[in-house]
């Protein structure tokens, strides 16, 4: 019970990587908010858990705020936030991504950061304490040719990641990140452009452990850096990468 009398909010938690974050950080004690545009999806993770469900569009000022306000009704203050929501554009030329795709990526996965850091870190440096994992990828490390803007969105919230910690340090708040691989998530068959089974086979193959990553494994690592036993940890990109990036 490592997350015992704890709270957080998981941004996209209603499926894939942050289902699996919600599921561990409930496991180890937690309260948790689950913020998504797919209410369905995140009543039913809330349900299991014994959580709450909000939609959010990570994107947008008044719905982060919004965001903000209620959980301080349903969940009280705010020890953990994970800035997990995340989007893709399909495999293909830099060029040919359009502007509206481009938007799009960084909106989501960038200026959400932006959004969430303006309406809780003030409740966090107030309380001094807090954690906030960004979920970023190793496409941020080690890109993937194809899906350049979306490597460049995922490079900006490990360099946001860093310098988040070192201006937050002071105020008892710490920011890490964790780095997945590709993994069994609804983004899988976006970052391979299509399933198939010679596809998985060329992306498997640049993963040393042999398999892709899943929700479990994000859980366990956001679990490990969120928690009291990484107190001394801040500004870090942790890879969860079965060794990727070697």
């Amino acid at each position: 019970m490592r997350l015992q009398g704890k709270t957080a909010i998981v941004t996209g938690g209603a499926s894939g990587f942050g289902a699996g974050i919600v599921r561990k950080f409930a496991a180890e004690g937690a309260k948790v908010l689950i913020a998504d545009l797919n209410m369905d999806m995140a009543e039913e993770i809330a349900g299991e858990v014994r959580g709450v469900a909000m939609k959010v569009d990570v994107a947008s000022n008044a719905s982060v705020q919004s965001l903000a306000e209620a959980a301080a009704h349903s969940i009280g203050s705010v020890d953990i936030l994970v800035n997990n929501a995340g989007v893709t554009h399909l495999p293909m030329p830099m060029q040919d991504v359009s502007e509206e795709e481009f938007d799009r990526v960084f909106a989501v996965n960038c200026k959400s950061v932006y959004l969430t850091a303006r309406h809780f870190v003030p409740l966090m440096t107030a309380a001094g304490t807090g954690a906030i994992l960004n979920v970023a990828s190793t496409a941020g490390l080690s890109p993937r040719p194809r899906l350049n803007w979306y490597n460049a969105s995922k490079g900006w919230m490990i360099t946001a990641t860093k310098t988040m910690a070192v201006e937050l340090a002071p105020s008892g708040v710490r920011v890490n990140a964790i780095c997945p691989v590709a993994g069994e998530t609804p983004l899988l068959k976006s970052f391979m452009g299509e399933d198939t089974p010679e596809i998985r086979a060329k992306f498997l193959s640049t993963i040393p452990i042999g398999r892709f990553s899943t929700p479990e494994d994000m859980g366990n690592a956001a679990c490990f850096l969120c928690s009291d036993e990484a107190g001394m940890i801040t500004g870090v990109a942790m890879e969860v990468d079965g060794g990727r990036c070697v």
